[in-house]
């Protein structure tokens, strides 16, 4: 271990610590790792009455069925109606279905998702950007007026469903909670779920979400995950490398006593050393020191804590105008109020506005930085910043980007990488 005088010598030069006002932002500036970030999208909840073709049909007072008005002569003689908005794009899957409540003279009925420009007196998929399923032929046609064979017809008493998969990039159809098929998405720019009536008697009704639809949704999609996940677990990796990789993390942050058990339960299957040979990996230095000083902080100990840094690592509390310094006097602050003022001043603090600085996170928020800032006086660290993230944190950022630009590529299509969703549906398949 590097003495008070040796880590004084050691010590990078000027200018070469941790930027702590980084550290100090890390968590709380960056909205791909919350949850709570991610943007609430308009769905669709009823059928357009003002963009329509009312000449050739007629929709519900619930706005939610449409019905064929009079004869039709020709191919634009089309009761064609959109959604009262596009489908949103911010998510892995949107689906919807119609029910074919008369299949009418012809069965001419359709199904499938349109432009905001689209002729409204054309069948989805017969003009430019849109693509239909309809229900005489069974054909699918996309952007031209010939289809091509793509599933079974469909008549009174069908329950037909129109879906974007954003995760592949593709449209699907069901039918009766069936999958039928999917064709590439080659479509830009917002889609609306659009539904169409062509001849005498034809009536459909909508269903955006509002029922219980018939295709297992969720289960379709958390299929498509798997089928992902089959593709990533294929890759060839080393046998320990997930080993590592948590061990990596819990020496990072200082978890001395997890970090044994994990070792322990694991005697049988020790991971190679992946550090400089046989070297002591940098994340051991100060292992023990950083060990107690989260725990100092994490029992609201600050006084204890500033005695331990000026003992061991001086340096890092020298300036007393650093971040460090700021955030360790608000963490005793906060201690001080924790059980007097806020008493006094709210009935109960922990959901006040200021109940968050009450919550341990708060003062694993300090200890992190605290660890952050001890790891950087390691005078073999050659970059500083390379002390804020431990291995894996800096794995689920490369995940989390290279998500944020796939989705780029797809214009911000689909569900984006967020962690904290990650873990609390995996909580919540754990638990079903």
């Amino acid at each position: 271990m590097v003495t008070n005088q040796d880590a004084d010598a050691a010590a990078p030069g000027a200018g070469a610590t941790v930027d702590p006002m980084r550290l100090a932002s890390r968590w709380r500036s960056r909205p791909e790792w919350n949850c709570a970030s991610a943007e609430l999208e308009a769905e669709p909840s009823e059928l357009n009455t003002v963009n329509s073709s009312g000449l050739f049909s007629v929709v519900s007072t619930d706005k939610l069925s449409v019905k064929y008005l009079g004869s039709h002569h020709h191919g634009h003689d089309v009761g064609v109606v959109q959604a009262d908005r596009p489908a949103p794009t911010r998510r892995a899957v949107y689906y919807f279905e119609m029910g074919v409540r008369n299949a009418g003279y012809k069965g001419q009925t359709s199904i499938g998702f349109t432009s905001e420009s689209f002729k409204m007196r054309r069948q989805p998929g017969w003009e430019t950007n849109s693509c239909g399923y309809h229900g005489d032929d069974g054909h699918l046609y996309r952007g031209q007026g010939k289809g091509e064979s793509f599933g079974p017809k469909f008549t009174s008493g069908d329950i037909i469903g129109a879906g974007i998969n954003y995760l592949s990039q593709e449209f699907f159809f069901t039918k009766n909670g069936t999958l039928v098929g999917a064709i590439p998405k080659e479509i830009k720019g917002p889609l609306y779920p659009t539904i169409a009536v062509h001849s005498y008697g034809e009536e459909l009704t909508v269903n955006f979400g509002k029922e219980p639809f018939c295709f297992d949704v969720e289960g379709y999609i958390l299929e498509d995950k798997m089928r992902q996940q089959s593709v990533s677990d294929k890759l060839n990796l080393e046998p320990d490398i997930s080993h590592w990789i948590v061990r990596s993390y819990l020496l990072h942050y200082g978890y001395q006593d997890t970090l044994n058990a994990f070792d322990m339960a694991n005697a049988t299957d020790r991971p190679t050393s992946r550090q400089n040979g046989n070297a002591e990996p940098p994340e051991m230095y100060g292992l023990s020191h950083r060990k107690l000083l989260r725990q100092l902080i994490m029992s609201g100990d600050i006084d204890s804590t500033f005695k331990r840094l000026r003992e061991w690592y001086p340096q890092v509390i020298k300036d007393e105008q650093s971040v460090i310094c700021f955030l360790l006097r608000s963490q005793r602050f906060i201690e001080y109020i924790r059980d007097s003022v806020a008493l006094l001043a709210y009935e109960k603090p922990t959901e006040s506005c200021l109940g968050y600085l009450m919550d341990s996170s708060q003062r694993e928020f300090v200890a992190d930085a605290v660890n952050a800032a001890v790891l950087s006086t390691n005078p073999t660290v050659k970059d500083p910043e390379s002390c804020l993230y431990s291995c894996l944190e800096r794995l689920l950022k490369q995940l989390t980007v290279c998500s944020f630009e796939r989705r780029a590529f797809n214009n911000y299509q689909g569900d984006a990488f967020l962690l904290h969703k990650e873990v609390q549906n995996y909580e919540r398949s754990r638990r079903s």
